[in-house]
């Protein structure tokens, strides 16, 4: 274990809204829609993009999960778009982030995911790699497509090692 470290927090939309929007039903009523055989949870996230070219894109991920307490050496931003991540289970997963402090990233703070919770990273904001743990989980992916440079990467000098709290008692 290394000598940085943060633990884990339960995500909530009150922590998480400086980096962006959790994607959680719960935060909206349903309307129906299909002649009342389904509900629609609407505008959950707004999905951002800006730059020559750009577009909205949806993908599906196929991630492998990481062994905690998770080693973070590399952190991403995407400052021309938004990246939201929608968990197709309701397995946890771990939502690592930083806060800007001019041009790079802070101390990392992160959260752990209720069932079916997903998240919609601002535009240029810092985070992690999507990092199921326990088992592997497929995600849906909105983000931007086109031309530009729309990654950057920074790698930390020393790194965090993030751990889960406690179990509440």
């Amino acid at each position: 274990m290394t000598g940085r470290s943060v633990t884990a927090q339960p995500l909530t939309a009150e922590a998480f809204a400086p980096f962006g929007t959790v994607i959680d039903k719960a935060a909206t009523a349903p309307r129906p829609m299909n002649a009342g055989m389904a509900r629609r949870f609407h505008d959950l996230a707004t999905v951002r993009v800006s730059g020559d070219d750009a577009q909205v894109v949806v993908g599906l991920v196929e991630a492998q999960p990481y062994v905690l307490p998770l080693v973070v050496r590399l952190v991403e931003r995407h400052p021309l778009g938004s990246q939201a991540f929608l968990p197709l289970s309701a397995a946890p997963f771990l939502v690592v982030i930083c806060p800007d402090e001019a041009g790079r990233p802070g101390r990392p703070q992160a959260f752990v995911t209720q069932p079916w919770q997903g998240v919609c990273y601002a535009p240029g904001t810092w985070h992690g790699v999507l990092t199921p743990f326990g088992q592997a989980q497929d995600f849906a992916v909105v983000d931007r497509g086109g031309a530009g440079v729309n990654l950057e990467e920074h790698r930390f000098d020393e790194p965090w090692t993030v751990t889960l709290a406690a179990p509440a008692r």
